[in-house]
């Protein structure tokens, strides 16, 4: 802010010039008194100047809320926008309406395929659009060092980026083990934030007494992966702001909120993590966490702080998430706490939303130096071929509706020449194709619980290297679909009897594309129909997100990475047979 800028805000917040916008008629929520009044609003050049006074001159613009609650707007604490599969820009259409107004966004998924690249791109897209962006930059990539992932992202890179007003610290620390080792290459990454009078992201689900001592004595602020009360309140009494997650997976904020009191909310906060567009659209954003808390009888303010107030104060945004003189003007308006529909969205004092209808006019960014990355090597069926030793074997058991796997040992069939075969058991192949540096890597596994018969289905989108990994009863239509996704540099693809069944475009990195999000949760929704309809694939299952996460190497018990099978338990790979 300039010296003329400021000297217009106290003008008009003084009555003695005329304010851009009036938003009259308000009930006005106090987040710092946790009460309502009823004012009206002053705003000017995107801030708000203060709630008026006899006489003042009239506003260039008069805005009725008709006796609507003024709100702060919402604050999402921590989401990975690439689990959306949409672009920043169209990312901004579908949250802008539900009343988010600013996100703490990872970028690790991107960074995991481009690095610094990727990271570029996720500032630049997201520069100049409605919502208001900002960035952590990655602290684990690669996730671990056993599987490989298309970028290292060390403590140089972090510096060359930590400095930008819009990184706001270092991202989730992921490996947690490595920071209560002191391990040296993790605390050069956490110097680099502290250096920079950043922040830490945290990320340890499970661990309690010592163990999380020294995780909080890193400098971690946050933790986005509390399952209990117990662990809720464990974070808390260490000064670690507890972040209530509701994903489109992950859904967590039910479980949490017995824990959350009048004597600790203040550190409690909202997120999504990962959220699909059409969770997005069928039940939104952080709206849909404020009404889930509110269905339990959830002091309505209290929830309010939770998703406003509290995120600033936890992220250092000192110019928003309250209705207050001199804080941005970052509004929402909605009629009541019952349904808490938002009716209208400000942003920087421009009306961005009305009825759910995006009224901003956004730049999309092509998305240069992030797509096309498929360098896959000497990919073929043959390489899908997997001999065993002995046909007793260990399985990537599911379990229902989890991304947590048990390991499990059965016996299967084999051929001739002891290769394996499906049978009548409900146990397919899964294979990681490693896509980013052309090692010719492909990692086999058997994947048990999973219903698919007759066909393959794979993607780009696995977490958190995202290879391409594919699962399947035949090696014929595993490697139809894994070439489906290099032709297209990424996406997803069914395969059946020698022939592609459907199929759909990631063209930003593998993992995004910047289609409408209306067409991208109507195309997710056919492909998941035509999964389930023509390969038998299970009710307790996603034919696409279940694979995605078999790939994460970091959530016990047996993953696979590009390497083989992974067991999380013992941190070391081991062979699929017993």
């Amino acid at each position: 802010m300039d010296k003329k800028t400021l000297k217009h805000l106290i003008d008009v917040a003084s009555g003695r010039e005329s304010a851009d916008l009036c938003i009259k008629n308000c009930q006005v929520i106090d987040v710092f008194n946790q009460k309502v009044i009823a004012s009206d609003v002053y705003i000017a050049d995107g801030l708000i100047a203060g709630f008026g006074g006899d006489n003042f001159p009239a506003a260039k613009e008069v805005f009725d809320a008709e006796g609507k609650y003024l709100a702060p707007g919402l604050i999402d604490s921590h989401v990975h926008i690439e689990s959306s599969h949409l672009s920043p820009a169209e990312f901004s259409r579908q949250v802008v309406p539900h009343g988010t107004t600013t996100v703490v966004a990872d970028p690790h998924e991107i960074c995991n395929v481009c690095g610094v690249d990727g990271f570029d791109y996720m500032l630049k897209a997201s520069e100049n659009i409605a919502l208001q962006v900002f960035l952590q930059f990655p602290s684990c990539v690669p996730c671990t060092p056993f599987e490989n992932a298309g970028a290292i992202l060390n403590a140089p890179e972090i510096h060359s980026r930590i400095d930008n007003k819009r990184v706001l610290g270092l991202g989730e620390l992921m490996n947690f083990v490595g920071v209560c080792n002191a391990e040296d290459d993790i605390l050069d990454k956490i110097m680099e934030a502290k250096n920079a009078g950043k922040i830490i992201d945290g990320h340890s689900p499970g661990i309690t007494g010592s163990v999380l001592d020294a995780y909080s004595a890193s400098g971690v602020c946050n933790d986005h992966e509390c399952s209990s009360p117990a662990e809720l309140e464990d974070r808390i009494s260490r000064g670690i702001y507890v972040l209530l997650r509701q994903g489109t997976v992950c859904r967590d904020l039910l479980n949490l909120l017995p824990g959350v009191n009048e004597k600790n909310y203040r550190f409690c906060l909202f997120c999504t993590d990962d959220r699909q567009s059409a969770s997005l659209i069928e039940e939104g954003h952080i709206d849909n966490n404020m009404r889930l808390a509110l269905s339990t009888g959830f002091d309505p303010l209290s929830a309010i702080c939770m998703a406003t107030i509290n995120a600033s104060v936890c992220f250092g945004l000192h110019d928003r998430g309250a209705v207050a003189p001199g804080r941005r003007a970052d509004l929402i308006l909605f009629k009541d706490f019952e349904n808490f529909n938002v009716d209208d969205v400000w942003i920087g004092g421009k009306h961005v939303a009305e009825q759910g209808n995006y009224l901003a006019d956004d730049p999309h960014v092509k998305p240069e130096n992030v797509s096309g990355r498929m360098n896959v090597k000497d990919f073929s069926a043959s390489r899908l071929v997997m001999p065993l030793k002995s046909s007793k074997v260990r399985t990537i058991k599911l379990i229902p509706h989890s991304v947590v796997t048990d390991e499990g040992t059965a016996e299967v069939s084999l051929d001739s020449n002891g290769n394996w075969i499906r049978d009548d058991q409900d146990i397919v192949k899964i294979a990681v194709v490693e896509r980013h540096k052309g090692t010719g890597n492909v990692g086999l596994g058997l994947l048990e619980g999973f219903g698919l018969k007759g066909g393959a289905v794979a993607t780009s989108v696995a977490h958190d290297s995202h290879n391409i990994i594919v699962a399947g009863d035949n090696d014929k239509d595993m490697e139809l679909a894994v070439n489906r996704l290099i032709e297209m540099g990424g996406g997803m693809a069914i395969a059946k009897e020698g022939k592609i069944l459907d199929s759909l475009e990631h063209e930003i990195a593998g993992l995004m594309t910047d289609q409408s999000g209306e067409i991208v949760a109507k195309r997710l929704k056919e492909l998941d129909q035509i999964a389930r309809k023509e390969l038998s694939i299970n009710d307790t299952s996603d034919p696409f997100m279940t694979p995605c996460f078999m790939a994460l190497p970091v959530i016990p018990a047996i993953k696979i990475t590009d390497m083989g099978l992974f067991d999380v338990t013992k941190f070391k790979h081991v062979t699929v047979e017993k």
